[in-house]
């Protein structure tokens, strides 16, 4: 063969890719991320506990307007009235469905839908038996537990927006909807208080980001996925009761849910952030507690076993 038919190198066009299946990838981290969050999403579980909650909303307007006959102020909601906190602006504005709809939710039906979800996320995937398949691929125990706890607080996120979302359409359909009296006793438009709804279903879902951590911290201590679920639940029916004897006030602004109803200062004007503060201070101390101690469990679990 001469030297002018001799083959030649092909040239260099560029830097190569990153390999996809390199776990220092980002787009790889991204990938685990993805999964997990589409798979609690998917589960019929997930499709169960968000069906609950947006027929909370339902239930409520529903049963406004047969007792109001579709208008008057009712008999009353919230500390006077006996119901959930702004039940009582309900009927003069389908609005307020949605502030009512998270007030009566917050304090049991979707701190027990996160409890479910967060104690189901290392236990269930252990009591499976997938756990040990899901670490065979070199993604690492830490980065593994963040992608379940940011699976979690996503969950949290959607339960709150699809209360919210009910109670808008519900409260639009079966009452007048109209600019907003906020507890200050001042008006602002129909548009400004959709986006203080929204703020409040975010406050709403931050408010589940301590309980989410315990949760998760629960989930490593078990293979029984019903175990640490039920367990988790049990822990937030135990503080929902501690929190609410008097004799105990000076634990009080210690346990999580303690600021959980300092939503209600997003409808104020201005904002009052006082109360708001201190619930994200709390939130944000028991996910790094009961973060940092699900990590040290979890990095140290037998797998195998």
């Amino acid at each position: 063969m001469s030297q002018a038919e001799a083959p030649t190198a092909p040239e260099n066009t560029g830097p190569r890719p990153r390999n996809p299946g390199n776990p220092r990838n980002p787009l790889w981290t991204f990938g685990i991320l993805r999964s997990e969050v589409t798979t609690t999403l998917r589960r019929h579980r997930t499709y169960a506990l968000l069906a609950v909650l947006a027929a909370v909303p339902v239930l409520i307007g529903i049963a406004v307007r047969i007792e109001t006959g579709g208008g008057g102020s009712g008999s009353g909601g919230g500390p006077d009235g006996g119901g959930p906190a702004f039940l009582t602006q309900v009927t003069s504005n389908g609005l307020f469905l949605v502030f009512a709809a998270l007030a009566a939710t917050l304090p049991v039906f979707l701190p027990m839908a996160v409890g479910v979800v967060a104690g189901d996320a290392i236990a269930g995937e252990a009591s499976g038996g997938t756990l040990r398949y899901l670490l065979v691929a070199p993604a690492g125990r830490t980065r593994l537990l963040l992608a379940k706890y940011a699976s979690v607080l996503t969950f949290c996120l959607v339960a709150t927006f699809v209360v919210a979302a009910s109670a808008l359409a519900v409260g639009a359909l079966l009452f007048p909807v109209g600019e907003v009296t906020t507890i200050s006793g001042t008006r602002i438009s129909f548009g400004e208080g959709l986006v203080r709804a929204a703020l409040t279903a975010a406050v709403v879902a931050a408010s589940l980001v301590g309980f989410a951590a315990l949760g998760l911290f629960v989930s490593t201590l078990t293979d029984s996925g019903i175990g640490a679920m039920a367990a988790t639940v049990g822990l937030l029916i135990t503080v929902q009761i501690l929190d609410s004897i008097p004799q105990l006030s000076g634990i009080h602004p210690y346990l999580f849910p303690h600021y959980w109803m300092s939503f209600a200062d997003v409808l104020r004007e201005p904002v009052h952030w006082e109360e708001l503060t201190k619930n994200f201070q709390l939130q944000g101390l028991y996910a790094a507690v009961f973060g940092s101690a699900a990590w040290a469990r979890f990095t140290a679990k037998d797998i195998t076993a």
